[in-house]
């Protein structure tokens, strides 16, 4: 259930990343602005977390395996890089958004 759950937040999470900037550039700031509220508050728990997801640590109870993907349905090699390749996508959202904004006012 953990891994499922885990796997599902992330869906959410990276599909908002990927539609950030598509809104801005459809012109849909305010749908911009909502998706970046929803990632920064996913970026504010990592942040409190010691930059991991809190579930790790509930599915670490239930296993000892401590693959990069022990805890949600996805490749070792996407699990264990999900910062270093949806990070600089955020940024990207955010620099789309902004210059979007700049650029209607």
């Amino acid at each position: 259930m953990i891994k499922a759950a885990h796997t599902l937040i992330w869906v959410v999470l990276a599909s908002c990343v990927v539609a950030i900037p598509f809104a801005a550039w459809a012109g849909r700031l305010d749908t911009a602005l909502a998706l970046i509220a929803i990632v920064s508050v996913e970026v504010a728990v990592l942040a409190l977390n010691a930059w991991r997801c809190p579930l790790q640590a509930v599915a670490a109870r239930y296993t000892n395996d401590r693959a990069a993907n022990f805890d949600i349905y996805l490749p070792a090699w996407i699990a264990g890089r999900t910062m270093i390749i949806f990070g600089p996508l955020f940024a990207f959202g955010l620099a789309v958004t902004l210059a979007t904004w700049l650029s209607a006012g």
